[in-house]
């Protein structure tokens, strides 16, 4: 009978979950997508945590909530003492492998008051978000006159320098970046350069790269010993520049109609505001830019999809499918100039619902092979997913999410989740900066169900509301509306139900609390007791007998 015996975790970044032939889109076709919803289960309710890069990942590799993890920006550490998926795994048998991405921040304040050694086994999984790493490589290496956003050596800068292309970071100058006629940089990050092939080989370029990188670690893991592995692309993120073939694949003619209305910008929530008048969404917005722009984010998708047939054909030949869940996802989207944004960060569906497909080759997931669910699903429901899939049972006083399991055994479950959660911290940007409020209250939370979606802001902002069954595409905003107040209290009823959560008493399970129940009386600690009759005498008898001497008669 076909087990899962190993996990093949695979994430892109900033993969929008209607950029996808299965999930709707009219003109990017994507057949190895396709291929795996097809053998699988797709998830079409699927929200993150964070909608930014780092805090959504540690979300992903904890099984918690921003809230709980505490890492809730790029580059916030997570935490010394935080229990990752590897190390949940580990529990159970499983190996848990990096190639690729996390954006994990290594809380070196933390190991050195612990004196934990990072070059050690221990200390290295934690510095590494509880991955063993075959190849750790964030992909995002801008340098500007204050020095290089990630220090870190590059393995992929690296691979460029071996294979011809010079410089101290070909990652720019070449796999992000066009050429002009006469030889000058075309760099990828001004978007008027987006149209143009980036100037590398299409080999070369790194997400055929590390789809080399994740088939040479199945190739070498032991194979007796089962694992997962990570395999996290960098791509379709920015800078948005594609290499040729993909440079030109599709063009305005395929570029989807901008999602968005004038009356978004009336009377708006102030943080909203704040964040259609930034830097990003003017250049956008920008004539002739967004029309530049998709054309490159959907041949940046079509090579991930291509690179997706590549490792699908090699599981299959190397009888790896027959053994191994496949899992594909994002750590957010891309509002491509919706609602009058770029980037992410907000919390309409292009931004905070991502692609979730899984494909199980057990038996058991026969039934629900080509399904798609649209149950209300957590990015930290993975955790949990995995977890049973290497034999564990959940430990659920730390891990927040629920296991996926029963959907992709078309099991009945009840009592599933009514809403979904999405946490965002903008205190350390310009937005912040301008509204004038200060970390604390620079926060914002999404409650979503299945007909409404509602933005609380700290700072004393007034919240945000969109009716789903209604307004699907979000475009008008009910937070201010007196007729919807009752909808509004539910929402604060549900932000307050999910805040007590008891998210860290994580040293201890329920099933130990109940344990300890009566157990002090059974170690001699007899508080409320008058005269011993009210207990058994197996409690009385290490209290009773005679002593040798009666001091109490001395002086």
């Amino acid at each position: 009978m076909a087990k899962a015996r190993n996990i093949l975790f695979i994430m892109y970044d900033q993969l929008r979950h209607d950029y996808l032939s299965c999930t709707g889109h009219p003109h990017l076709h994507t057949p190895h997508f396709d291929r795996v919803a097809a053998m699988g289960v797709r998830f079409s309710n699927c929200f993150v945590q964070s909608t930014i890069c780092g805090a959504s990942r540690m979300s992903f590799y904890t099984g918690r909530y921003v809230q709980s993890h505490g890492a809730s920006w790029n580059n916030f550490p997570l935490k010394v003492g935080e229990i990752t998926m590897g190390d949940h795994l580990r529990d159970c048998g499983m190996d848990s492998w990096l190639v690729g991405k996390t954006h994990m921040k290594v809380d070196q304040t933390g190991l050195d008051r612990l004196g934990i050694n990072a070059e050690s086994v221990i200390g290295a999984r934690v510095a590494e978000c509880g991955f063993d790493i075959f190849v750790r490589e964030d992909g995002i290496y801008p340098q500007g006159p204050d020095g290089m956003y990630d220090s870190k050596p590059s393995p992929y800068n690296a691979y460029l320098n071996k294979n011809n292309y010079p410089g101290i970071n070909p990652w720019h100058d070449y796999a992000n970046s066009g050429v002009e006629d006469d030889m000058a940089i075309a760099s990828g990050w001004l978007l008027q350069h987006t149209d143009k092939p980036a100037n590398i080989r299409e080999h070369d370029s790194e997400t055929p790269w590390l789809t080399r990188c994740g088939i040479d670690f199945i190739k070498t893991a032991k194979p007796d010993q089962p694992w997962l592995c990570h395999l996290s692309y960098i791509k379709p993120h920015w800078p948005y520049i594609v290499p040729k073939p993909y440079h030109n694949m599709y063009n305005q003619s395929h570029v989807l109609p901008v999602v968005r209305s004038e009356a978004e910008k009336q009377n708006p929530n102030a943080v909203y505001e704040a964040y259609f008048t930034n830097a990003i969404a003017k250049a956008i917005a920008t004539d002739g830019i967004r029309e530049k722009v998709v054309p490159a984010y959907m041949g940046l998708i079509k090579q991930c999809d291509d690179q997706l047939g590549v490792l699908l054909d090699y599981l299959d030949t190397s009888g790896r499918m027959e053994d191994t869940m496949i899992v594909l996802t994002s750590d957010h989207g891309d509002y491509l100039g919706d609602h009058w944004l770029g980037e992410k960060d907000l919390f309409h569906d292009c931004s905070v619902k991502v692609p979730l497909i899984i494909y199980d080759p057990s038996a058991e997931a026969d039934n629900t092979r080509g399904t798609v669910c649209d149950e209300l699903v957590e990015s930290i429901d993975l955790t949990a997913t995995f977890i049973e899939t290497a034999g564990g049972e959940v430990p659920d006083h730390i891990v927040e999410g629920k296991s996926l399991h029963p959907f992709l055994r078309g099991e009945q479950v009840r009592n599933w989740r009514e809403f979904a959660i999405s946490e965002f911290d903008y205190s350390a940007t310009m937005m912040a900066a301008k509204l004038d409020i200060s970390p604390k209250d620079a926060r914002l939370f999404m409650v979503a169900d299945k007909e409404w979606k509602f933005m609380h802001s700290e700072g004393g902002f007034r919240p945000m509301l969109f009716d789903l069954k209604n307004d699907p595409q979000e475009l008008n905003d009910l937070g201010d509306s007196k007729e919807h107040q009752t909808t509004i209290e539910l929402m604060y009823e549900r932000l307050g139900q999910w805040s007590r959560r008891a998210s860290q008493r994580s040293t201890k399970s329920d099933a130990a609390i109940v344990a300890m129940r009566g157990a002090s009386r059974k170690m001699g600690v007899l508080l409320g007791v008058v005269d011993g009759s009210e207990l058994t005498p197996g409690i009385m008898k290490p209290i009773t007998g005679k002593v040798e001497h009666r001091f109490v008669d001395e002086e």
